[in-house]
């Protein structure tokens, strides 16, 4: 389990994992952003759909991380570490969303710049894949301010919102030659 809020308090925010006690608060947020959300994701939305998701991120390949405010811990948004694959890959891709009250004020930058330094030394990855909508003109500048580099376009790579969607491939790699001794 992770909860970040122990980390020096130099920034906003903290991460956690999410469970069943944030179901009505993660709801109602969700609920009410879902003008930020479409077309470019669907998260749960309902109890079924987050029953999913909470079974999702037990899993082993996959991590369900709130970003929270340090000043009162509510949830500013979700970051997903999905498709976790070991071995010689060592390579996962990322998720996220923000609550609409939260939009626009660098809480996910510093929640994502968290998620990649719980990735790449807890969890021992070497890459991260974020996939990106063309479009979703917000969500890669956040991938660009976090140091992500752009490598190509999947044609219709995710059925979203009724249909297959083209996404920008945005990776950061870590260096893993650093790491040994």
């Amino acid at each position: 389990m992770i909860d970040s809020r122990a980390a020096p308090a130099a920034g906003r925010v903290y991460l956690r994992t999410v469970d069943g006690n944030d179901r009505t608060e993660f709801l109602e947020l969700m609920r009410g952003s879902r003008h930020l959300h479409q077309p470019w994701i669907s998260p749960p939305l309902t109890d079924a759909t987050f029953n999913g998701y909470l079974a999702r991120t037990r899993r082993d390949d996959h991590e369900g991380l709130l970003v929270c405010t340090r000043s009162d811990d509510a949830i500013v948004g979700v970051i997903n570490i999905n498709n976790i694959v070991r071995g010689s890959f060592l390579s996962a891709s990322l998720g996220y969303y923000a609550g609409a009250p939260f939009a626009g004020q660098g809480l996910m930058r510093e929640g994502l710049e968290l998620v990649k330094g719980y990735a790449f030394y807890t969890l021992g990855l070497h890459r991260l894949e974020a996939n990106i909508q063309p479009e979703n003109h917000r969500s890669i500048a956040l991938v660009q301010q976090c140091g992500f580099e752009r490598e190509g376009l999947s044609p219709e790579f995710l059925f979203i919102d009724g249909q297959w969607r083209d996404h920008e491939r945005w990776t950061a790699v870590h260096d893993r030659r650093a790491l040994r001794p």
